[in-house]
């Protein structure tokens, strides 16, 4: 094994988030090998915003979703994180907070913020991907969801999993990524750095090296992989 093949990094998040990602990773000295797990496919749903006082992402991918249906930018904007803040002010929402966490801290702001928020929250996301409106409504304030895109498996690249001992290091960005790796006869003791620990849950049980960032965000799991030590060459 060469020296560059021990710094090779598999990125599987999906387009567009995966350029971005790959011109982080190799900015900080490694390879970047794009594979995505899952892709993202559009749905076909009806916006309704009757009563909705403010909006929640958990994605920036929900973010693109909602402004290629919906014209509205009025409504004030919770985000669960930076990049998903930036993709909402990048589609023209000028009220926009970031929770720079987890759904969990997402949820928490919202709750802060309830005697500002004159109306219903919608959720516009994945199908069958968490449950904020739930965790919203459990604290008493109006909220519902709206399935804008499903997230689906994507076809691993032949051999790829067969050369996983070149790689210093799996990204996963997502419950689904992580769904999808799991259900790969990835070998024992590869090396899965993850955005956090629901990202990693679907891993538990298997023999791999599991770490996860410790905050949920970009910028933290690249800290974390600039922390692990180099596959031997």
């Amino acid at each position: 094994m060469s020296p560059d093949s021990a710094r090779k990094v598999w990125i599987t998040r999906a387009a567009p988030g995966a350029a971005r990602t790959a011109t982080a990773v190799a900015a900080k000295g490694f390879e970047p090998v794009v594979a995505p797990l899952i892709e993202t496919r559009p749905l076909s749903a009806k916006i309704d915003l009757a009563g909705v006082g403010a909006l929640a992402f958990t994605s920036a991918t929900g973010v693109v979703a909602f402004a290629a249906a919906c014209a509205v930018r009025d409504l004030p904007v919770f985000a669960v994180g930076a990049a998903t803040a930036a993709a909402a002010r990048a589609a023209g929402f000028a009220r926009v907070e970031s929770a720079d966490g987890d759904v969990a801290a997402l949820s928490r702001l919202i709750v802060g913020r309830r005697s500002l928020i004159k109306g219903a929250v919608l959720h516009p996301g994945a199908r069958a991907v968490g449950d904020l409106a739930g965790e919203l409504a459990a604290a008493g304030i109006e909220a519902r969801s709206v399935a804008l895109y499903e997230t689906l498996p994507s076809a691993t690249p032949e051999g790829l999993v067969s050369r996983m001992s070149d790689f210093t290091a799996v990204l996963l960005f997502s419950p689904s990524a992580g769904r999808a790796l799991a259900a790969l006869e990835i070998p024992e003791g590869t090396r899965v750095l993850c955005l956090s620990r629901a990202v990693a849950a679907p891993l538990a049980g298997r023999k791999l090296e599991v770490r996860v960032a410790a905050r949920p965000n970009e910028a933290s799991l690249l800290t974390l992989l600039t922390q692990v030590p180099l596959i031997p060459a």
